[in-house]
């Protein structure tokens, strides 16, 4: 039975789930409905918002190889693989996918952290409160069954980045954070100096 999450709490994936090794871990977003101001005024554009694995260790990001997203889809130990980019979130169900295989990853990476950036939020001037529905859940791979969903709910009007959870090693079983922190951060590459 999936674990329904609030805000800054935590729960084991281990401790319930003996022998649980890939996770597959889903973010999901819906635009808000918008309406163009003005029979001439252009077409809102779309929202693309970009999931992103962080892996670090000791709590930092050691090298930007450890950096999982659209331009690098699979971490050099092949034990993080981002699934491809959804340019406009459209659909139901999950918009962007990073398979995880916990049991293979390597010690020295102690957390893995997932955000997700809106691509040229200040030049198109989006921001997360543009964005509603937005969830991550993290699934079982060997039975394709729910452990864990995290539904965010505040108003993040003015963020343009987000740290929706991390997925990280304690005491040797792996858990799982509902972090939900926007940031004004205005690209992956300012997201991740966070955590230099």
């Amino acid at each position: 039975m999936s674990i329904s999450l609030q805000k800054g709490q935590k729960v084991s994936l281990s401790k319930d789930n003996a022998g649980l090794s890939k996770v597959t871990i889903g973010l999901g977003w819906d635009e808000v409905k918008r309406t163009k101001i003005g029979f001439f005024a252009p077409k809102p554009q779309a929202i693309d918002c970009d999931a992103s694995a962080l892996l670090l260790q000791g709590g930092r990001l050691q090298n930007k190889d450890d950096v999982v997203y659209f331009g690098n889809l699979r971490h050099k130990s092949g034990t993080v693989q981002h699934m491809g980019d959804n340019l406009t979130g459209a659909g139901d169900g999950d918009d962007e996918q990073i398979v995880v295989d916990l049991a293979r990853i390597p010690q020295q990476y102690d957390r893995i952290v997932l955000v997700v950036n809106i691509y040229q939020a200040v030049q198109r001037r989006q921001h997360f409160g543009l964005i509603e529905n937005a969830f991550i859940r993290l699934v079982d791979n060997r039975t394709n069954v729910e452990l864990c969903k995290y539904n965010l709910t505040e108003n993040y009007s003015d963020m343009t980045a987000m740290i929706f959870g991390e997925v990280y090693r304690h005491n040797g079983e792996w858990k799982f954070s509902a972090i939900g922190q926007g940031t004004k951060d205005g690209s992956l590459s300012e997201l991740i100096r966070r955590y230099a």
